[in-house]
């Protein structure tokens, strides 16, 4: 038993009317949420990152070789206001982990790039978190984590087509 069959067992008793199955699915949902995302969080700080500049710094990285987007691009990919954005690259910027360079494509347009120690710190630090995510499931086998892979795929895409 974990914590959510405890209160599922308690919903049961004083509400037997209610189906709460969805609600165990989704409580440990959560619950995994609240842990995975504390150990990441403690493998980011070792960076002096946190899961904002982690995810610019990755959606940078990942872009490949020259490691730079327009602000358009990086809010697109990371899901976050303009507003958002812009603190996170001052944020970044003053910590000389990123820098503006002008756009080559458009003379009036700045691209975000990865510094030189930004490209440093960002390639540590991801291989550190791809560590941290091998422990953090490796209480399940691979076959079971194909399993779930193809589970939440499915149900994610529900929510993406929408």
């Amino acid at each position: 038993m974990d914590h959510v069959d405890s209160i599922l067992k308690q919903w049961q008793k004083e509400r037997p009317d209610l189906d709460v199955v969805p609600m165990g699915t989704l409580g440990r949902i959560k619950r995994l949420n609240h842990y995975l995302m504390r150990a990441m969080e403690k493998t980011w700080s070792r960076y002096d990152l946190n899961g904002a500049s982690f995810d610019v710094m990755a959606t940078l990285r990942r872009a490949g070789a020259p490691y730079a987007l327009s602000p358009g691009d990086l809010m697109a990919s990371t899901m976050v206001t303009s507003g958002t954005m812009t603190h996170r690259i001052n944020v970044l910027e003053k910590a000389g982990l990123i820098k503006r360079v002008k756009n080559p494509d458009d003379g009036r347009g700045f691209l975000i790039s990865l510094s030189r120690q930004g490209l440093e710190v960002i390639d540590e630090a991801v291989t550190a978190h791809v560590e941290t995510q091998a422990q953090l499931a490796a209480a399940l086998t691979d076959e079971q984590i194909a399993q779930l892979d193809r589970l939440l795929k499915q149900f994610l895409v529900g929510f993406e087509q929408q």
